[in-house]
C-alpha cells in the first residue's frame, strides 16, 4: 500500500491551528528577508490534501501557486486571513506541491514584493480605506432606496389590489346576473349589465383622478418653497445686495399680514381647517368606495376627532385616515393656542386697564399726585347724597399699582367707586377709552415736581381734550403750580377751563391765617364737602326781596351772595343792603348740602344797634418768612397791600442775598415800589439751632414756616423740615419770653399739659406769636392739632378741597378767586364785642343783622372756651348769652 493510501485522511487541523509563520522558524538576518515573509502567505507544514504521485504534474501547480502569490503581494494584511479562509482552491494548489521545490521558487517572490511594497504600500492604505468609507455609504443609500422602492411598491400593489378587487366583484356580479338570466330566475336586462360596466369605469377613473388631485395639492407648496429657495439662490451677489431675497420678502408679507390683520390667524386656521377636510376627503375617496360627500364628511371627523380613523380597513384608508387625524391634531394644537392667547390678551387687557369704561355723567381725573387721596375723599363724600357715583381715574401707572395704592387710603367712599385706567391724556385713543366727551367734570392733577414742567404738561393735556371729535359735555378744572401759566392755560381751553393755582392759593391763605388766627380752621370747614360749603341755587320765590331778608329767609342756611342776572351771571359777594332780587337771579349760601335748605316766611327780627364804631387796626407788624418758594415775590406783594406802612418782612433762608434779590427781580417784584412793608434779609439754615437763636424771635408778631423750595417734592422730608423748624423756634421763644412776658402771657389759653412742661411752655410762647406751618403731609395734622403750638394749613389737603368743589360746581371759582385776592371781599375774624355787650342775650339771626350795618355777613361764630368755629350754626332764632371773649366768623371788605 502506498504511505499517502495507507495514511488516513488528516482532519482539518491547520484551520483552527494554523502552522507558525516562517519568518519564526527560520530566521535571518537581513531586512528583505524579513519583509518578504511578512507579505507573503506562511508555507503549511501538514496539509489535509494528499501530496500529488506525479512530481511533473506539480511544476504547473507551483508555477500557478506563484504567480498568484506574486500577484496576491499587493494586497493588505488585513485582509489575508479572509483570503485564506475563502480561497480553498488555491491553498488546494499549493498543498499539491513538493516541499522540495519550495525553496526554489520562494525566494524569487520576495523580489517582486520588495520591489512594489515601498512605493504602494501608503496610498494603497488610504485608497482602500476611503473606499470602505464610500462603500459603506453606498450600501447605506442602496438600503434606504431598495426600503423606499419596497413601500411605494407595496402601497402601489395594495391599490392594484383594490382595484383588481373592485373588478373582480363587477365580473361576480355580471356573472351572476347572467347566471340568473339563464336560470331565468330573473329577468335582468343585459343593457343594465351593461350601463353598470359603463358607471364602474369613470367611477374607477373619477377616484383615481381624486387621489392625484390630493397628491398634487399636498405637493404644491413643497414644490413653491422649493422654487422660492432656488429663485433666491440664482440670484446674482450684485443683486442679493440691493434688495432681500424672495423667501424672506414672502416671510415679511406674511408676518405683516397675520400682525397688521386682527383676523388673519384664524383666517388663516379656518382656510388650514377646509383644506385639511377637503385634501383628506378626495383622498378618502380615492381608496375607498364611499361617495365623495361622505368621504368629506369622514374626513372632517377624523379632523374633529383623532380616534375616529381606528375603525378603517385596508392600508390604504389606514394611511389617509392617520394622515388627517394627524392633521387634524395640529390645527387642534393652533386653534387651542389662539383661544388661549385670546384669552390671556383679554384678562391681560382688564389687568392693565385697557378695555374701554362705558359710563356716563362721571368725574374723570387724569393724572396721578399727593393730592389724590383727599380729593377721592372729597368727591365721595360729595357724592354722598346722590347715593355714590364713578370717579374715573387714568394716569401712566400700572393699573394693579392704582388699585393697591387706593385700597390702602384710610378713608370711607360711601358707595363711591373709582375705576383705575392706565394711558397717556395726550392721546386721544386713551382719552376715548375713558368717556371723556361723557364725563360731567375733568380734573387734570399737577405733577410733582418742576412746576413749569407740570403746567406745560397741564397745557397739552388741555389741548388733547378741546381736540375731542365728539365734544365735551363738562368742564375741565386745572390745578397750575405758576401763576404766570395761567392765562396761557385759559387762552387754550376758553370758557371751558377753570384753573386753581396751588401756590398761590396756599400762599395768600397763610398769609390771612397769619394775621388771623384760627382761620385755617374755618377754610378747612368751607372748603371741604363734610361740613358746610358754597352752593348756588334760584329761588323764584325771593324775587322782589331785598338782600338783608333774604338773610334771614334761610333757617339752615346763610346767604352770602347773588349771581346776578344783570350783570351777565356775575356772582357778587356781600351785596349792598338795598339789593333787590330780579327775576333769574340766584342765590349764593353756605349749607351743608344742596338739599338741606329752603327758604321760609319771613321771621320777626329785631333790629339793634352796633356797641361801638370798629377802628380799623393800623399798628405795624413783624413778620418772618422761613424757607423759599418759588412764587415768594408774589406773597411779597399781598403782603404789601395787606399791612400797615412801617411794616417789616424778614426773610430768613439758605438763599445767598445776592442770589436772592436777582431771584425776586426776576419774579418781576420791584423792591423800589413795596409802599408799607421793608424787606430785611438774614441767611441761614431754619433747622440748625444756633442759626435761629440769631433772630429775635420773640419779638415777631407772626412767623410763616414755608415748605422749603429745596425739599417740596417731597412732602414727608418737606413736613420733616417744617416741624423741625417749628419745635426749634418755640422752643427758643419758651427760653426768652418767661423773662420779660410770664406775667403777660399767664392768662393766655391752657391745655391739657401742665405749665412746666416743654409743651406748657410753648404753649405760653404761642400766646405771644403765631406760627404758621405750611403741611404737605396730612398725618402730620394729628401731632400740631395735639401739642396746640401752631396753627397750621393742609397744603395738598386744601388745594384738593378746592379743585373738588370747581369739580362740582365751576361757579364757586369766582367766588375761591374773590376771596383770595387782594381786593374785594374776605374771611375776617372779629372780635364779638364789635357786635354785643357783655351778657347779653341776642339770636344769630340779631347778630346778623347787627352786622350788615358795617356791611358784613357773619357766617359762624367760635366760643371763648372751645377751640373749633361753627359755620352755619344751628338754631339761628334761639337767644344766648354771648361773652366779650367770643369770637365771628365775618365776610367782609379787605381793611
Amino acid at each position: 500500500m502506498d504511505s499517502h493510501e495507507s495514511s488516513p485522511p488528516s482532519v482539518s487541523r491547520d484551520w483552527f491551528f494554523p502552522s507558525p509563520s516562517p519568518s519564526f522558524t527560520q530566521p535571518s538576518s537581513s531586512s528583505s528577508s524579513h519583509r518578504h515573509h511578512l507579505h507573503t502567505p506562511p508555507s503549511r507544514r501538514f496539509s489535509t490534501y494528499p501530496k500529488p504521485s506525479n512530481p511533473s504534474a506539480a511544476g504547473p501547480a507551483l508555477r500557478t501557486t506563484s504567480s498568484s502569490s506574486a500577484a496576491s503581494s499587493h494586497r493588505d494584511l488585513k485582509y489575508a486571513g479572509f483570503s485564506r479562509r475563502t480561497n480553498f482552491s488555491r491553498r488546494y494548489q499549493r498543498s499539491l506541491t513538493p516541499e522540495v521545490d519550495a525553496p526554489s521558487v520562494v525566494p524569487q517572490i520576495p523580489q517582486k514584493c520588495d520591489a512594489s511594497n515601498d512605493k504602494t504600500s501608503t496610498p494603497d492604505k488610504f485608497i482602500d480605506l476611503v473606499g470602505g468609507r464610500l462603500k459603506l455609504r453606498w450600501q447605506m443609500a442602496f438600503l434606504v432606496a431598495l426600503l423606499i422602492t419596497t413601500f411605494s411598491s407595496l402601497l402601489h400593489k395594495n391599490f392594484s389590489l383594490h382595484n383588481q378587487s373592485n373588478d373582480l366583484q363587477a365580473q361576480i356580479m355580471k356573472l351572476n346576473g347572467r347566471l340568473q338570466l339563464c336560470n331565468l330566475l330573473e329577468p335582468i336586462d343585459g343593457d343594465d349589465l351593461d350601463s353598470q360596466d359603463s358607471i364602474d369605469l369613470p367611477n374607477k377613473r373619477l377616484k383615481n383622478m381624486a387621489l392625484a388631485i390630493s397628491v398634487t395639492l399636498l405637493s404644491i407648496p413643497f414644490l413653491f418653497l422649493k422654487y422660492v429657495e432656488y429663485i433666491s439662490k440664482s440670484r446674482s451677489p450684485d443683486n442679493l445686495k440691493e434688495e432681500a431675497s424672495l423667501n424672506k420678502q414672502l416671510a415679511y408679507k406674511v408676518d405683516v399680514f397675520l400682525s397688521v390683520r386682527p383676523y388673519s390667524k384664524p383666517l388663516a386656521l379656518l382656510v388650514a381647517t377646509l383644506l385639511l377636510i377637503g385634501v383628506g376627503g378626495l383622498a378618502l375617496f380615492g381608496v375607498t368606495d364611499d361617495s365623495l360627500a361622505d368621504c368629506l364628511w369622514l374626513s372632517w371627523t377624523y379632523v374633529a376627532d383623532s380616534g375616529n380613523h381606528a375603525n378603517s380597513e385596508g392600508l390604504g384608508p389606514r394611511l389617509v385616515s392617520v394622515s388627517i387625524s394627524f392633521g387634524g391634531m395640529l390645527i387642534f394644537a393652533m386653534m387651542l393656542g389662539l383661544v388661549t392667547d385670546a384669552i390671556s390678551e383679554k384678562f391681560d387687557s382688564l389687568r392693565k386697564g385697557r378695555s374701554e369704561v362705558v359710563k356716563k355723567d362721571h368725574t374723570l381725573i387724569l393724572g396721578w399726585s399727593d393730592k389724590l387721596g383727599s380729593l377721592l375723599n372729597q368727591l365721595a363724600i360729595a357724592n354722598e347724597s346722590l347715593g355714590g357715583g364713578i370717579v374715573v381715574v387714568m394716569a401712566e401707572r400700572d393699573k394693579e399699582e392704582m388699585e393697591s395704592d387706593i385700597a390702602k387710603m384710610e378713608f370711607d367712599f360711601r358707595e363711591t367707586s373709582v375705576i383705575c385706567r392706565s394711558g397717556s391724556p395726550l392721546i386721544l385713543a386713551d382719552l376715548k377709552k375713558v368717556s371723556v366727551s361723557k364725563a360731567r367734570a375733568i380734573i387734570v392733577l399737577a405733577e410733582d415736581g418742576n412746576a413749569d414742567q407740570s403746567d406745560a404738561r397741564a397745557l397739552r393735556t388741555v389741548l388733547s381734550l378741546t381736540g375731542v371729535k365728539e365734544g365735551l359735555q363738562g368742564h375741565i378744572v386745572v390745578e397750575l403750580g405758576d401763576l404766570d401759566n395761567e392765562v396761557l392755560v385759559k387762552l387754550v381751553g376758553g370758557d371751558l377751563v377753570e384753573t386753581v393755582v396751588a401756590h398761590d392759593v396756599i400762599g395768600r391763605l397763610m398769609i390771612q391765617c397769619a394775621r388771623q388766627p384760627g382761620l385755617a380752621q374755618v377754610w378747612e370747614d368751607i372748603l371741604g364737602f363734610e361740613n358746610c360749603e358754597f352752593y348756588i341755587k334760584r329761588w323764584p320765590e325771593l324775587d322782589g326781596m331785598q338782600f338783608d331778608d333774604v338773610l334771614i329767609s334761610f333757617p339752615h342756611a346763610i346767604p352770602c351772595g347773588i349771581k346776578s342776572v344783570s350783570c351777565g351771571g356775575k356772582i357778587i359777594l356781600n351785596p349792598d343792603e338795598s339789593y333787590v332780587l330780579q327775576e333769574g337771579d340766584e342765590v349764593l349760601v353756605i349749607a351743608e348740602d344742596d338739599d338741606t335748605y329752603a327758604p321760609v316766611a319771613l321771621p320777626n327780627v329785631w333790629r339793634g344797634n352796633l356797641p361801638k364804631e370798629f377802628i380799623l387796626p393800623n399798628s405795624m407788624e413783624k413778620i418772618l418768612l422761613c424757607g423759599w418758594r418759588r412764587d415768594i415775590e408774589d406773597m411779597i406783594m399781598v403782603l404789601d397791600a395787606f399791612l400797615a406802612p412801617g411794616s417789616e418782612l424778614w426773610m430768613f433762608n439758605e438763599v445767598f442775598e445776592g442770589v436772592r434779590e436777582q431771584k425776586l427781580i426776576d419774579g418781576g417784584l420791584d423792591i423800589e415800589r413795596l409802599m408799607n412793608i421793608t424787606l430785611v434779609h438774614r441767611e441761614g439754615n431754619a433747622v440748625i439751632r444756633r442759626h435761629l437763636e440769631s433772630l429775635p424771635l420773640e419779638s415777631f408778631d407772626s412767623i410763616l414756616i414755608l415748605a422749603d423750595e429745596s425739599v417740596e417734592d417731597s412732602a414727608i422730608q418737606a413736613d420733616s423740615r417744617s416741624l423741625a423748624t417749628l419745635l426749634l423756634i418755640r422752643d427758643i421763644q419758651a427760653k426768652r419770653l418767661p423773662y420779660r412776658e410770664a406775667k403777660a402771657s399767664s392768662h393766655g389759653r391752657k391745655g391739657s399739659f401742665s405749665q412746666g412742661s416743654w409743651i406748657g411752655e410753648m404753649q405760653q410762647a404761642s400766646d405771644k406769636s403765631v406760627i404758621i406751618s405750611e403741611i404737605l403731609d396730612p398725618r402730620t395734622k394729628n401731632l400740631l392739632s395735639m401739642s396746640r403750638i401752631s396753627d397750621y394749613v393742609l397744603s395738598n389737603e386744601l388745594v384738593s378741597m378746592a379743585l373738588a368743589m370747581v369739580a362740582e360746581d365751576r361757579q364757586i371759582n369766582d367766588v375761591l378767586e374773590e376771596l383770595f385776592a387782594e381786593e374785594g371781599n374776605e374771611m375776617h375774624i372779629r372780635q364779638a364785642d364789635l357786635y354785643i355787650k357783655e351778657g347779653e342775650e341776642l339770636s344769630f339771626y340779631e347778630i346778623l343783622l347787627r352786622a350788615r350795618q358795617r356791611r358784613e355777613i357773619v357766617i359762624g361764630y367760635r366760643l371763648g372756651n372751645v377751640e373749633k368755629a361753627v359755620i352755619n350754626p344751628p338754631g339761628k332764632m334761639e337767644k344766648r348769652k354771648w361773652s366779650v371773649k367770643d369770637v365771628f366768623v365775618v365776610i367782609a371788605e379787605k381793611e
